[in-house]
């Protein structure tokens, strides 16, 4: 049996985010790891000439709600094909004025409101305690930030995602309660990004919103979310084609030494 394909860099994101003229010499590659199958096929492509994994969150035809998507055996296949960076393009709500349907927010910080997931590799014996401080990688960010500038796209510049369980969306009451604490909502950002901290790999998410959440009096629906959902998948590609040819260029992040003296 064939080697499975290796790739530095990984994209993580809903089947919308993929599209086949950005990626050549596709391959397929399913890999078994200690906590069951990924949500779907990883995809190995040619990106700008870089190699590229791809990986539905959900699955092909969505069919995966967040609270149901295999984090770990995601994040743990990912590092076996020997990612070393993730960029995730996600949808969120906004939960301020300023951030409107169709802006992308590089953010830079979480706060978790979920219930019921696998947080960690470390369920014992080792314990470890990983440091959370600054959850995302600064100089991926940083790439990102420069190319959405450069393509003149509605973005901002850090910013505080709270994820919550889903899969229904908030009350008004949570909602304006959240507000006062972050700036967009979503359901898919934790695990993924502390685990990718664990496995000591880089990681950056391209939020992009969708709707203003139900703290605005206009209630969310999923056909509103549509609507603006084919604008968002559009620049979350040219951004991402934009800014491949810099992703491997790890230099002086912290990110691979996330374990360093975090084991008691």
């Amino acid at each position: 049996m064939p080697a499975p394909p290796r790739a530095r860099i990984a994209i993580i994101g809903g089947t919308g985010v993929y599209d086949p003229a950005l990626f050549t010499n596709v391959r397929r590659v399913n890999l078994h790891t200690p906590y069951g199958p990924t949500s779907d096929e990883i995809e190995v492509g040619k990106l700008k000439g870089l190699s590229v994994a791809f990986l539905s969150r959900h699955g092909r035809g969505h069919k995966l709600p967040p609270h149901k998507v295999p984090y770990r055996a995601n994040l743990w296949a990912l590092k076996q094909l020997g990612v070393e960076r993730i960029v995730s393009p996600c949808a969120v709500g906004s939960l301020q004025e300023k951030i409107r349907p169709g802006d992308i927010v590089l953010v830079d910080q979480f706060i978790d409101w979920t219930k019921s997931r696998d947080l960690t590799y470390f369920d014992g014996p080792k314990t470890v305690h990983i440091g959370a401080a600054d959850p995302f990688c600064p100089e991926l960010n940083g790439v990102l930030w420069k190319n959405a500038k450069r393509l003149k796209l509605k973005a901002h510049k850090g910013g505080t995602y709270i994820c919550i369980e889903g899969p229904r969306f908030s009350t008004r009451a949570e909602s304006r309660m959240f507000r006062q604490f972050a700036d967009v909502i979503g359901m898919t950002l934790v695990p993924e990004a502390q685990l990718a901290r664990e496995l000591g790999m880089c990681y950056a998410s391209i939020a992009t919103s969708t709707d203003y959440d139900v703290w605005a009096d206009r209630p969310v629906s999923v056909e509103e979310i549509l609507r603006v959902l084919d604008l968002n998948v559009a620049n979350a590609r040219r951004l991402i084609e934009a800014a491949a040819p810099e992703f491997p260029k790890r230099r002086a992040c912290p990110c691979k030494d996330a374990l360093k003296g975090a084991e008691l």
